[in-house]
């Protein structure tokens, strides 16, 4: 997945949960790793630490 599609979907997924997007993006990485899908697992990995990267420092 390109930089700019995580970008997309980080902000879709929060634009849609707010701040339990970071939950659901683990959840959906934990999933695909259960079920051995790696490559999901890495985007939506990619897609937590966007997520985690936009909530800023005062926040963690």
């Amino acid at each position: 997945m390109r930089m700019e599609d995580v970008e997309l979907q980080a902000r879709a997924l929060y634009d849609q949960l707010g701040p339990r997007a970071i939950a659901t993006a683990a959840q959906r990485a934990a999933k695909h790793e259960d079920e051995g899908d790696r490559e999901e697992a890495h985007n939506w990995r990619r897609i937590q630490q966007r997520l985690t990267e936009k909530r800023g420092a005062h926040q963690s």
